[in-house]
């Protein structure tokens, strides 16, 4: 019989956590009625997160985790199973980008982006996974890109083979994982409004990558979290294994203004 554990309160651990994507998915399970773990490296940024999802009356913590670091992930999720003994549902928001030519592209840069976007997703998803394994329910979303499922202009050598390598794996947890209820997901979110994409797009490009959806906007950061509280859900129980991409139909749109 599948554990429903409706009777239980959730927790739900957010890397990267404390804003952007992160911090919107946070806020969703939250509001959902979960106990929400911020992990995040920029720990003031993370309580700040906290103290405000606490002043809403929802249930919260921070701890400090530096995803492209093995140790300090395992501290984190030492922490976190001290905190709160349970792990139901991981988010893996946490990740890099660093814009540059291929033929330009940095060994060194690629590299920390591979550590910080896939081991460090990897990693996250172990320790969860084995907390999760426990109960027998687990959700482990990770948070992907349409730049891992298709070349998104130039200079995203690392981000993109670092997305679709995220993809890869959340298949591979999928398979592996199903026999203990615990299903993994990717979001694939299309341009989205944050502090990181409003360093690394110009207004040149914004411009460019609007023309070319369908919707003709950037998305926003609730639009994503959406996804991630629904598929976080019990009513999710059923979907494992998909990239979802969530982006006002970039991947469907072919030559457009004919």
């Amino acid at each position: 019989m599948t554990n429903t554990g409706s009777d239980i309160t959730r927790v739900a651990v957010v890397t990267g956590g404390a804003m952007g994507i992160g911090g919107a998915a946070a806020q969703h399970l939250a509001a959902s009625g979960h106990r929400v773990i911020i992990a995040d490296r920029d720990r003031q940024a993370a309580d700040r997160t906290v103290a405000a999802l606490v002043a809403l009356g929802h249930q919260a913590d921070a701890v400090t985790m530096d995803v492209s670091e093995p140790a300090s992930i395992a501290t984190a999720f030492a922490e976190i199973e001290q905190l709160a003994v349970r792990c139901d549902i991981l988010v893996n928001s946490a990740g890099v980008a660093t814009v540059a030519s291929f033929l330009d592209f940095k060994l060194e840069e690629f590299q920390r982006t591979m550590d910080i976007n896939v081991t460090g997703t990897l990693l996250c998803s172990q320790h969860a996974a084995r907390l999760m394994v426990k109960h027998q329910w687990g959700r482990i979303i990770n948070i992907a890109s349409v730049a891992g499922m298709r070349a998104v202009g130039s200079g995203r050598t690392a981000y993109g083979t670092s997305k679709g390598a995220v993809i890869a794996l959340t298949r591979q947890m999928a398979v592996e994982l199903a026999e203990h209820g615990i299903t993994a997901n990717a979001v694939c979110p299309g341009p989205v409004d944050t502090p990181l994409t409003q360093k690394l797009h110009s207004a040149q490009f914004r411009a460019e990558y609007a023309k070319a959806i369908p919707m003709e906007r950037y998305g926003n950061v609730d639009e994503i979290a959406a996804v991630v509280q629904f598929l976080a859900s019990a009513q999710a129980s059923y979907i494992t294994g998909i990239a979802m991409p969530v982006d006002g139909g970039f991947l469907s749109s072919g030559a457009r203004g004919l």
